[in-house]
């Protein structure tokens, strides 16, 4: 065998050995990698927590990128953000009321469906008529939910934010306050403790409005009274005409009461 023969058959030797130790690294290494693959499987699928909070990472990380590549951010879950539904998928009773306070206080039907059919869940959950929760926000911000009264009272139905900041915080805080579903929620929990506290529902409605320890609540209990009375018969299928209502989203006597004493109405102090 010649040298050069000698030179190309350890050539070749050379060159299976580096494709075999190839190969048996590179099949260890799938092998691996696959098995890391399937424990994360195994894991996400017995921690759902974890697969959701590797999915907000990603998105956040994407929106990141998409920011800095583009300028500005395209959220593609805006529209699940958003308050507002379709009026046509509410029961008729629920559409019946929302296009008629969307005609009364011009506001668009959709954001007033996801309210209407929020009062009508709250409503049931606190064995309160829809209608009144509904007739309250009539009255208290005409269903604006960035509201705000002289002493604090804030969103849709003029929650003092401050006095009741306890009942936020499970919704993130007193920034929460401005979130329409949120304010409704809460804003219904003051009315229940409100009426209890009074024993009746008009005496309820001077508590929440904070004129508990005052003989005259300026006729507020009559603007809510009278608003639920309309919007009962609007459920209820009957025609009622739609009046345009005063342009003033804060109750007088809201605006006229020192801070201090109606914080102390709404203790009963």
């Amino acid at each position: 065998m010649t040298a050069t023969d000698k030179l190309t058959r350890g050539l070749r030797i050379f060159a299976s050995d580096i494709a075999q130790g190839f190969f048996e690294i590179t099949h260890n290494g799938f092998a691996l990698l696959g098995l890391a693959v399937m424990f994360a499987t195994i894991t996400l699928a017995a921690r759902p927590e974890l697969r959701e909070a590797g999915e907000v990472q990603l998105i956040s990380w994407l929106q990141d990128r998409q920011s800095a590549l583009n300028g500005f951010v395209s959220s593609a879950d805006a529209v699940d953000r958003a308050t507002a539904a379709d009026p046509k998928s509410l029961p008729k009773q629920q559409a019946a009321v929302t296009y008629w306070l969307s005609k009364k206080y011009s506001v668009a039907p959709e954001p007033l469906s996801a309210l209407v059919a929020e009062a009508y869940d709250a409503g049931g959950r606190a064995r309160l008529d829809p209608t009144l929760i509904l007739a309250i926000v009539a009255i208290e911000s005409g269903f604006n939910p960035f509201a705000q009264s002289q002493v604090g009272a804030q969103g849709l139905m003029q929650v003092m934010t401050k006095v009741h900041s306890d009942k936020y915080q499970s919704f993130g805080g007193q920034l929460a306050a401005f979130d329409p579903l949120t304010n409704m929620r809460v804003g219904v929990k003051v009315l229940q403790e409100c009426i209890s506290r009074a024993g009746s529902l008009e005496g309820g409605l001077k508590f929440y409005v904070g004129a508990a320890n005052m003989e005259d609540d300026n006729g507020y209990t009559a603007k809510v009274m009278a608003e639920h009375s309309r919007l009962q018969q609007v459920a209820a299928g009957r025609s009622v005409p739609v009046f345009t209502p005063a342009p003033a989203a804060v109750v007088p006597v809201k605006a006229t009461v020192p801070e201090k004493q109606t914080l102390a109405s709404l203790y009963g102090s």
